[in-house]
């Protein structure tokens, strides 16, 4: 028996992950797939009895709870055990980002096994989109969903065999969640708990690849947006200080006085001045433009 669904999506140049197929199949004895090549990548998961799969000149005997990742152009096999016949679901998957993606989980052509503890969740993701298969907008979104459950669980499966990441990394990480989430309260446990790392060595890294705190890093990068805001905008100082992520006008004048040595207020007509200065003096003293001698 088997059940599946292969679909068209956007060519792999154009977007970051699509599905191309997915389905569930309980298998005869000696069921054989193969040997055979994809355009896309296939992880297929057993969900109950044994098999043997085949790549690379290599052969592993496979039982419930393990699966496999074929590549796309890499040759495979896959057969079903003749006593205890395997059944499994998969997921084919193309895109930009397909195989970095699955780099990152640890798996690749050759580290192409994994053993999952949440098969019934692996399980379940497959079956959900069997049932959502549909032209509906809400089930393409939901399809995208569980393929990212799946994928997740998968990272979860593999996370001892993931290269942790570096300091650096980890620093820039922190970055980018700050970055897009200043106009928030941001505390520092909460970004080493986002990174992954306890608070006193998250400082420690922060300030070694910076040379600033996080703290510090915060405030200057608030700061620095608050700035362009005064220059770019006509906003109320309350609502620059909401938008760049401070809880009060009087809380972000003190900070702001502080770091420029003058008011928002005062700063905002300081550039408005320097602008109109400069447009002023533009129009009073127009650039010359000489033209080569084979254009006069």
């Amino acid at each position: 028996m088997e059940k599946k669904i292969v679909m068209e999506f956007p060519t792999e140049s154009s977007t970051d992950l699509y599905l191309n197929v997915f389905g569930h199949s309980v298998t005869e004895p000696l069921h054989k797939a193969g040997p055979s090549v994809k355009s896309f990548y296939l992880v297929h998961f057993v969900v109950d009895g044994e098999g043997d799969f085949y790549t690379n000149n290599l052969n592993f005997h496979l039982k419930k709870g393990q699966g496999f990742l074929i590549e796309p152009d890499i040759p495979a096999t896959y057969i079903s055990d003749k006593d205890k016949p395997w059944s499994y679901v998969w997921v084919g998957f193309s895109g930009r980002k397909a195989g970095k993606i699955l780099h990152d989980i640890g798996l690749s052509s050759d580290e192409p096994i994994f053993t999952c503890n949440e098969g019934e969740r692996l399980k379940k993701y497959v079956f959900d989109m069997l049932n959502h298969n549909t032209s509906d907008k809400g089930d393409s979104y939901r399809l995208m969903a569980m393929l990212y459950l799946f994928l997740s669980t998968l990272a979860t499966a593999q996370k001892d065999k993931i290269e942790p990441p570096s300091g650096n990394m980890y620093v820039n990480h922190a970055i980018s969640y700050i970055q897009n989430h200043y106009s928030m309260p941001l505390k520092v446990e909460e970004i080493s708990d986002y990174v992954g790392i306890n608070r006193s060595y998250f400082s420690d890294l922060f300030k070694q690849y910076t040379g600033m705190s996080p703290i510090s890093y915060i405030q200057n990068f608030r700061i620095t947006k608050a700035e362009h805001l005064l220059t770019i905008t006509d906003f109320s100082v309350e609502s620059i200080a909401l938008s760049c992520g401070y809880q009060s006008a009087e809380a972000f004048h003190k900070i702001f006085r502080k770091e420029t040595g003058m008011s928002p207020k005062t700063y905002r007509e300081s550039k408005r001045k320097r602008t109109l200065s400069s447009q002023q003096a533009m129009k009073d003293t127009p650039p010359e433009y000489i033209l080569p001698d084979d254009e006069l």
